[in-house]
């Protein structure tokens, strides 16, 4: 895992031979912190990255500024190698890494947040429900925005609160929120 922007580029991480997460491609980061920095300033903005595998969205948006960013890792070896990223790069203040379950998360979290980034694997049954968990909950402040990362099979166009999709190979984002 690589950081591609901000004040920790280049940084890599290596996540042992049997590591389960499908990262984000370097490709499709830079892609998608290109069309957010294009649009927001990362300084003031409270973040929830869901379904975390490696962290890699995490760090990008530590390592572009964000002051408070939450992730949230079921994977208990995912987990671990999150937190000691974080060590290694001494940011604990700014981040937070949970091992919980993201759906739990979703229904019990008290906090709201600027950025959501929400990464499930493209398997996952209940994929298609997730912008209805997010949106429908208390976390995603009225001004906010809803990243899914998922694969080609998955179409959310017709979703209300939809705004747009792009994509970068295999890997694509489908952006919501509430704001026209």
């Amino acid at each position: 895992m690589r950081i591609i922007g901000g004040a920790f580029k280049s940084r890599i991480f290596r996540p042992a031979k049997n590591f389960k997460a499908r990262p984000t491609t370097d490709f499709a980061r830079e892609n998608l912190f290109n069309i957010l920095e294009n649009r927001y300033e990362f300084g003031n903005k409270k973040v929830l990255d869901l379904f975390s595998g490696t962290g890699s969205i995490s760090f990008e948006f530590v390592s572009r500024g964000c002051p408070d960013v939450t992730c949230v890792e079921l994977d208990r070896f995912h987990y671990q190698f999150i937190c000691s990223v974080i060590e290694k790069l001494d940011i604990k203040r700014e981040m937070k890494s949970l091992n919980l379950d993201a759906f739990k998360f979703i229904d019990r979290s008290p906090g709201m947040y600027d950025l959501i980034f929400a990464d499930p694997p493209y398997e996952l049954a209940q994929l298609a429900e997730i912008p209805d968990r997010i949106l429908n909950s208390n976390l995603l402040h009225n001004q906010g925005l809803l990243i899914l990362e998922h694969g080609k099979t998955n179409d959310f166009s017709s979703h209300p609160l939809f705004r747009e999709l792009r994509k970068y190979g295999s890997v694509h984002f489908s952006f919501f929120s509430r704001v026209i």
